[in-house]
């Protein structure tokens, strides 16, 4: 059973699209570890729809770029619902345009702080775990903009094509142990925070979509329970695009 290979811990899940994937989890069997730093009440709304559900859940306050409190949310995880079995590291800060004019060393460390600093904090704290128990899922939550190439996002896009990074030395190190790492990379997937976009810019992202539409955050949390699942037990170092084909070459 899924929640015989442990905990699904989701970091930045009170809202957005770790919402929908710490729902899909919980709906695939796991407990479910609902992070995130601030957003008290959207987390309790999440934990409360799993167990509604019939699914297990809590939730737990941490920043996951913070080098102290990353090992303390692991152990407060694994001391109130078990073993971390599946990480989704899905937790993201502010970002938006930057001409190059305008770039600085600070806004490059604002973006990696969240996509190579957490990454890291956060798989150190749960592979001891991982290895003793001989397995688990890595999983990241990119974005196709690395492909994309867009002007005036150079340091977010930059910080995402790292990602990529760790995930493929990750996976070829962590391999061994029975640890796999991938990456899930969406495109343009309305949540919340996308709330007032104009709906020109909307309507001319669809336009490039070979499916003509936007994705569904559901679609994003398929593709990461697919991962963690042991139907996906030999992918490993791999980058999944979940964006209609809007990057096809």
């Amino acid at each position: 059973m899924a929640g015989e290979q442990g905990v699904a811990l989701v970091t930045g899940a009170s809202r957005g699209l770790g919402a929908v994937i710490a729902r899909a989890l919980a709906a695939d069997g796991r407990p479910v570890a609902v992070n995130y730093r601030s957003d008290a009440a959207g987390a309790s709304v999440v934990v409360d729809g799993i167990r509604a559900g019939g699914g297990t859940a809590e939730s737990f306050a941490a920043d996951v770029t913070d080098e102290e409190a990353v090992p303390a949310l692991v152990a407060e995880v694994e001391a109130r619902l078990g073993p971390v079995g599946v990480l989704v590291v899905n937790a993201t800060g502010p970002h938006g345009e930057i001409a190059v004019e305008e770039l600085t060393w600070r806004a490059h460390l604002d973006q990696l702080e969240f996509f190579v600093k957490s990454p890291t904090l956060l798989l150190q704290a749960v592979l001891p775990g991982m290895k003793a128990r001989g397995g688990g899922r890595i999983i990241q939550i990119g974005s196709d903009i690395f492909e994309r190439g867009l002007p005036r996002w150079s340091a977010y896009g930059a910080a995402k094509g790292a990602q990529i990074g760790l995930t493929r030395s990750w996976a070829r190190e962590l391999g061994p142990w029975g640890i796999t790492v991938n990456l899930v990379a969406p495109g343009w997937i309305p949540v919340e925070r996308h709330e007032g976009v104009p709906e020109g810019s909307r309507a001319e992202y669809v336009a490039d979509v070979p499916l003509g539409r936007f994705g569904r955050p559901d679609e994003i949390a398929a593709a990461v329970c697919f991962l963690a699942s042991e139907r996906a037990s030999f992918v490993n170092g791999e980058r999944i695009t979940v964006n209609g084909g809007h990057t096809i070459d």
